[in-house]
């Protein structure tokens, strides 16, 4: 449900716009003038502003400034009794979606409201993506272009304005703080901290400290107060990350947290009220873990109310070449170095391989890179890349049936994947590449034919 701010001094006129908009299931905020609009606009979500104009002690300008301080991409729609073209160029001027005139009919006015949030929808869709929205809004910059990320982007853009809790999954390296940053700037807790917490990397007899605080004497070596994660991060978002290796013990604490709102220091004899929304990641597999009684279910159901699921660099491997020009572009600059190109048979050997280090690795591959190539373009012997598990080229063969079969298709992959590579090298030249081969020009002919190669 969109939140419409309505600005009129008219208190009528107030009241027929926010029945009207009711009716069409927008949700209203109304104020009389323009310091208490500007008000209510910084301490709510709106999703659309409809100011007067003329308004008392500041004006429907000011308001509307003051929403694109707030939020560049917010549509203000001004309306006014005064219609001159002076008056509505300097609206526009100022950022105003539209200008309608008094007296209108309000099925124009819906039509032009429903025009501005799709507007902004349609803006808003892919800006994680686009460079441009991401500096401008001190976003972290999300890339790639594939339907599994365009997904992902799109189920964080519908969460992040609300306190509900979020739960990342996904292997090491796919990002998943990247993507927990991203919800808290597009939230309205963008202007508070956002606090990262690796369960992981804290001893479990101190992390109960580090995300609660304790008092002076709690324990031995504790010789002063200390000041909580949770307490520190009071009004903006505190982020998890490795979840499912917290002590289960301090899960019923952390579980009490999300229920009452409040945190005790350890040692410390009153609760304290917070104002924090969590969002918890895992690179394990959280609801086996349940199963097997090393996760609380209770916990896992207060986390997961909207899973998100980060996809593997391998599900995505038409983001690679975007993702290596952004990380080739990233240490030029880092390592000041001229900025180099990437052939296209490294590329073709990044967009193939694995990645089971997700974006990481593949990030640590292109500045390994840089620092190889000594000259402007990166070449295949630049790519380090670690050796092929043998499970993944024998991942299709039978594991039932005759061992003459299943020798059979062993020895149709390797001939097939060693073709391949031979042709690459020779560019497709076969006189050449049965040579490299060590076979009859007629024989890779043969073969090329019946494993389908060309194909």
């Amino acid at each position: 449900m969109d939140t419409i701010l309505i600005v009129e001094d008219r208190e009528s006129m107030s009241d027929m716009l926010k029945e009207t908009l009711r009716t069409e299931g927008y949700r209203t905020i109304t104020a009389k003038d323009g310091p208490e609009g500007i008000k209510k606009i910084k301490e709510n979500r709106i999703d659309l502003v409809l100011t007067d104009l003329k308004l008392p002690r500041k004006n429907g300008i000011d308001v509307l400034m003051a929403a694109k301080e707030e939020n560049p991409l917010m549509p203000v729609i001004v309306m006014t009794a005064f219609g001159s073209v002076e008056t509505a160029v300097l609206a526009i001027k100022e950022g105003a979606f539209d200008f309608i005139t008094k007296p209108f009919d309000t099925d124009h006015l819906l039509v032009l409201m429903k025009r501005a949030l799709e507007t902004q929808r349609l803006m808003t869709e892919n800006m994680l993506m686009k460079e441009e929205f991401s500096s401008q809004l001190g976003l972290p910059r999300i890339i790639g272009k594939s339907e599994k990320i365009s997904e992902v982007a799109q189920q964080i853009q519908k969460v992040a304005p609300s306190k509900t809790t979020v739960l990342i999954l996904g292997e090491s390296g796919t990002g998943k703080e990247l993507f927990a940053r991203a919800i808290h700037y597009l939230s309205p807790r963008k202007e508070y901290p956002f606090v990262p917490i690796n369960c992981a990397a804290i001893p479990r007899e101190l992390l109960e400290s580090e995300l609660f605080g304790h008092e002076r004497g709690a324990f031995t070596g504790a010789d002063f107060k200390k000041i909580g994660k949770f307490e520190l991060a009071d009004k903006g978002t505190v982020f998890l990350d490795e979840i499912g290796e917290m002590d289960t013990a301090l899960q019923a604490k952390l579980l009490r947290v999300l229920q009452e709102g409040e945190i005790e220091r350890l040692g410390g004899l009153k609760t304290i009220k917070i104002d924090v929304r969590v969002i918890a990641a895992s690179n394990r597999d959280i609801e086996k873990a349940v199963s097997e009684k090393a996760f609380r279910e209770d916990l896992y159901y207060r986390l997961s109310v909207f899973p998100v699921r980060i996809p593997l660099l391998r599900e995505r491997a038409e983001d690679i070449p975007m993702l290596a020009e952004f990380f080739l572009n990233k240490y030029c600059a880092e390592l000041k170095t001229p900025l180099k190109t990437v052939s296209a048979e490294a590329l073709e050997m990044m967009v193939e391989y694995p990645w089971k280090g997700n974006v990481r690795e593949l990030e640590n591959t292109i500045e390994r890179a840089i620092i190889l190539c000594d000259g402007k373009v990166i070449m295949p012997e630049h790519i380090a890349l670690r050796p092929l598990a043998f499970e993944s080229y024998m991942k299709n063969l039978p594991m039932d049936g005759a061992l003459e079969d299943a020798a059979r298709e062993a020895l149709r992959i390797a001939e097939t994947q060693r073709i391949i590579k031979a042709l690459k090298e020779t560019k497709g030249n076969k006189s050449r590449a049965s040579e490299i081969l060590q076979v009859s020009y007629k024989t890779l002919l043969t073969k090329i034919k019946e494993y389908h190669i060309e194909e």
